[in-house]
């Protein structure tokens, strides 16, 4: 009786010989990688190590920058996403964002959540409703506030306005989600929380997250990739590059020699 072989993950991105460039200074330095779906890759490294500009290149939020450009290629599901053919709203829809700081919108919890969709042209009230609560319940923030969704997002704590700002990127129905630093300013049970629920968020989301906390890209990550100086040191299953690193640059990252 032969036992069955694990399927292997899919990839959701591929990255190939990815270099940014702001102005002529090069930010990120031929960096491949694949990421596959449904798992957390971690983006370990010390500060200007090009980490967030190697989020931004994801969903091209580098092009924003005045001066930037990027040679080589990001494939999401196959297509590259700085073809012609690329529409670079589509883009940040199918790929959303949060970013180290929250930044809820000066208006109430539900039009927080709301203001995306309807964009989108979604107005039914019934369908709305429906939206909010699940995206809000995947956040883990629904039991929390969903006697006051009137009142402002801005009057939450700094953690439940991060999982809000983090229910208002699921409500646009990523297919992947990138973090930079979400936990950043956060104390130890508000980070505790979000980490909860991205660990049951990459049951349905591929899931990128920049971290300054080695110890988080070591408790929820699946693959952990190591930047240092903007180059891509090295990238693997998180278990061997915080055991078994095999360069030295990131057994000193990882051990808290440097960084």
């Amino acid at each position: 009786m032969h036992t069955a072989m694990p399927t292997p993950p899919t990839t959701k991105i591929r990255v190939r010989d990815l270099q940014v460039y702001f102005g002529q200074a090069l930010a990120l330095r031929g960096v491949s990688l694949d990421v596959p779906a449904c798992q957390i890759l971690g983006v370990i490294g010390p500060s200007g190590s090009a980490k967030t500009t190697f989020l931004r290149a994801l969903n091209r939020m580098n092009d924003l920058t005045p001066g930037s450009h990027m040679t080589g290629q990001v494939l999401l599901d196959g297509e590259d996403v700085y073809g012609p053919d690329c529409d670079a709203v589509m883009l940040r829809k199918r790929v959303g964002m949060v970013f180290a700081m929250p930044m809820p919108l000066p208006m109430s919890i539900y039009d927080n959540l709301a203001y995306g969709p309807r964009l989108c042209g979604i107005r039914a009230r019934t369908a709305l409703d429906a939206l909010i609560e699940t995206s809000l319940r995947a956040a883990f923030l629904w039991d929390e506030v969903k006697d006051r969704l009137r009142s402002s997002g801005l009057r939450l704590s700094g953690g439940q306005q991060q999982r809000l700002c983090l229910a208002r990127t699921l409500a646009m129905k990523p297919e992947v989600i990138l973090l930079d630093e979400p936990c950043s300013g956060l104390d130890p049970i508000s980070t505790a929380r979000i980490e909860e629920a991205l660990t049951v968020l990459k049951a349905q989301y591929t899931i990128i997250l920049v971290t300054n906390n080695t110890k988080q890209a070591a408790r929820v990550a699946d693959t952990t990739a190591f930047f240092l100086m903007g180059e891509l040191i090295e990238h693997g299953p998180t278990d061997q590059i915080f055991t078994a690193p095999r360069d030295q640059r990131t057994d000193d990252y990882v051990t808290g020699r440097f960084g």
